[in-house]
């Protein structure tokens, strides 16, 4: 096997695992918190939000634990080196930072609304996308940080991961939101989640694609 098909290799590898990671990891995550928004309807009170902001951040080490993994899975034949409980750990706390510093700015104005009794004012969808990925260019560099902690261990050049992944949910945060907004544009359920559940997939793998050429690229010879 040549150079560059074992590298084109590594990249598809590298896409399915974060596509199917993304999908099923956030997929579990907005059906729990979907379900949970569900039930707490009939009981207004200011405990509903810090119960989300905590179930939203299980899910997201639900959702860490799955593409992490599914990471090193694609990517430890290239990378032997990197122990598969580091990748994971290091995986999860990026993600429970980044859920944390997401969920709590909505948590704490949940808790504004219940105590003004102040209904929220839906903003415009070009003012929600543009602010998603903003979102997405802070939360790739959270994402990342504790991964390249470890990459750069064992691999020269490992700076280009965080900024890599900035690019990525800077491109995919907007995805995710787009996807929400026509999921729930009055649509039967089996259509409301199919059409999630593409939206999650379709992200995974451009996100996949975008910080997957780092991957290629960081696959050369090790320190």
């Amino acid at each position: 096997m040549t150079d560059s098909s074992r590298r084109i290799r590594l990249w598809g590898r590298w896409i399915a695992a974060n596509a199917v990671g993304e999908m099923l990891g956030l997929g579990a995550t907005f059906a729990a918190m979907a379900l949970a928004s569900s039930r707490l309807e009939g009981y207004p009170g200011a405990g509903n939000a810090p119960l989300m902001l905590l179930l939203a951040v299980a899910g997201g080490a639900l959702e860490a634990t799955l593409v992490g993994l599914a990471q090193w899975w694609a990517m430890h034949p290239w990378f032997p080196a990197i122990p598969r409980c580091a990748w994971w750990l290091a995986t999860v706390v990026g993600a429970l930072v980044a859920y944390l510093l997401g969920y709590l700015p909505s948590t704490l104005m949940s808790l504004g609304e219940e105590a003004s009794q102040t209904p929220a004012v839906e903003p415009p969808q070009w003012l929600v996308l543009l602010l998603s990925a903003a979102l997405g260019l802070i939360a790739g560099a959270v994402l990342s940080f504790a991964q390249w902690w470890v990459l750069r261990k064992h691999v020269a050049r490992a700076g280009w991961w965080v900024p890599a992944h900035m690019l990525a949910w800077l491109v995919g945060m907007p995805i995710i939101f787009w996807g929400i907004d026509l999921a729930q544009a009055g649509r039967p359920l089996a259509q409301m989640v199919g059409l999630l559940a593409g939206c999650l997939l379709l992200t995974g793998s451009v996100v996949g694609a975008i910080h997957g050429t780092v991957v290629v690229a960081l696959a050369g010879p090790r320190r």
